[in-house]
C-alpha cells in the first residue's frame, strides 16, 4: 500500500507511538499524531518525545482524547488517512486493579470511536495494539494466535481481547481491513517509566532495592522497540484480507472470512527476570539489591510468542536480544536523565 495520504497514529506521545512516528517521518511519510497526553506517567517525558517529533515538517500533532467521539470523528473525516495505527490505550496490568474505569473509557469506548471513525472515513487499513497479556491462564507454550485466548487475568487483558472482537465485527460488517498485533514486553530507549526495566534502572542507580516478583523466576519474551517498529511498518503496508480457507466448523481465531488478522510480535526467546537483571547490572556497572516477592495478582508467570503468522505475512521476525537492547536503553537513560 503506497499512498500520498497521511498516516494517522494515535498514542503519538507514547513509547511505541513515538518510535513509529519517528520512523515514518524519517521515511518521508506525512504523519498526523494524536494523543491526550494524560498523567498516567511523567508528562515531561511525553512532551520531550513530542518535541522531537515536532522538528519534522511532515508531522502534525492533535491533542485529542480517544473518548471524545465528535473530535475523533471529525478528525478522521478531515485527515482522510489511508492507514490508521491505534496505539493509544490505558496501559498497565497492575493499574487496572486500581482504576478499572480508565480502561473502559480509553480501551473500549475510545477504540469504538476509532472503529466508527475509520468506517465512515473509508480508511484502507486499521492496525491496532493488542497484548500478550490476553493469553492469561494459558500454559501452552509458545503462545499461538491460532489457539484460544479466552481466559484473561486482568481487566487490561480483557479490554485488549475485546478490541480484537470489536475489530472483527467491523471487518465482517463493513469490510474494514483490521490487523491486531499482540505485543510482548516492549522495551528500549524512551520507554515507559512504569515498566520493569525503567523502574529497575532508576532504583539501582539510586542504590535502592528492587521488587523482583515471582522470586525472579518470571519469564518474559522481551521485544526491543526497533523490532516492534519494523513489524508495525511491514504490517501497515499489507492490509488484512479474508482467509479463503477459513472454516466456520473449525474457526481459526487469528483469521476470518472477513479482512481480519491477528499476529504475535515478540522476541520468541523468553528470558528469566533474574537474567534480565544480570544484564542490566552489567550495563550499569552496579549490583541490584533484590527484594524477592511472590507473583502479583493479574500477572502471568511466563510469556513466549509464536511469531509464525507474522513471519509468513511479512517475512520478518524480531531478532534483537537483551544483550544488545538493554545497554542501548541504559545509554539513553543516562543521557536523558544526565545520570
Amino acid at each position: 500500500m503506497t499512498s500520498s495520504k497521511p498516516i494517522l497514529v494515535t498514542g503519538a506521545a507514547g513509547f511505541i507511538g513515538f518510535h513509529l512516528c519517528q520512523r515514518l517521518l524519517a521515511d518521508r511519510r506525512e504523519v498526523v499524531g494524536l494523543d491526550s497526553v494524560n498523567e498516567y506517567y511523567d508528562i515531561n517525558l511525553k512532551r520531550a518525545r513530542l518535541d522531537r517529533l515536532g522538528k519534522y515538517r511532515n508531522f502534525r500533532f492533535e491533542h485529542v482524547d480517544l473518548a471524545d467521539r465528535d473530535r475523533i470523528s471529525s478528525l478522521l473525516q478531515s485527515v482522510a488517512p489511508e492507514i490508521v495505527v491505534n496505539l493509544a490505550a490505558q496501559a498497565g496490568v497492575r493499574y487496572s486493579l486500581i482504576n478499572p474505569h480508565a480502561y473502559a473509557e480509553s480501551n473500549l469506548s475510545g477504540f469504538l470511536n476509532i472503529l466508527e471513525g475509520c468506517r465512515h472515513a473509508s480508511v484502507g487499513h486499521l492496525v491496532y495494539a493488542s497484548s500478550s497479556s490476553i493469553y492469561g491462564g494459558s500454559t501452552r507454550m509458545p503462545f499461538s494466535v491460532h489457539d484460544s485466548a479466552d481466559h484473561p487475568f486482568s481487566l487490561y487483558a480483557a479490554s485488549k481481547k475485546a478490541n480484537e472482537l470489536m475489530a472483527h465485527t467491523y471487518s465482517h460488517l463493513f469490510g474494514l481491513p483490521t490487523t491486531g498485533l499482540r505485543f510482548f514486553t516492549v522495551y528500549g530507549p524512551w520507554g515507559r517509566p512504569d515498566m520493569a526495566l525503567f523502574i529497575f534502572t532508576k532504583a539501582i542507580l539510586a542504590g535502592e532495592p528492587i521488587d523482583v516478583f515471582n522470586y525472579g523466576d518470571m519469564q518474559r519474551d522481551f521485544t526491543y522497540i526497533d523490532d516492534i517498529v519494523e513489524g508495525l511498518v511491514r504490517v501497515m503496508e499489507r492490509p488484512a484480507t479474508p482467509n479463503p480457507e477459513w472454516s466456520s466448523s473449525a474457526p481459526d481465531p487469528a483469521t476470518s472470512s472477513a479482512p481480519f488478522r491477528v499476529h504475535n510480535i515478540g522476541g520468541s526467546a523468553p528470558v528469566q527476570l533474574n537474567r534480565l537483571i544480570d544484564v542490566l547490572e552489567e550495563a550499569l556497572g552496579r549490583k541490584a539489591i533484590r527484594n524477592l516477592m511472590p507473583l502479583q495478582p493479574g500477572d502471568v508467570p511466563a510469556t513466549y510468542a509464536d511469531v509464525g503468522s507474522l513471519e509468513a505475512a511479512t517475512g520478518f521476525k524480531p531478532e534483537i536480544p537483551i544483550e544488545i537492547g538493554v545497554p542501548r536503553f541504559v545509554e539513553w537513560y543516562r543521557e536523558f536523565y544526565r545520570v
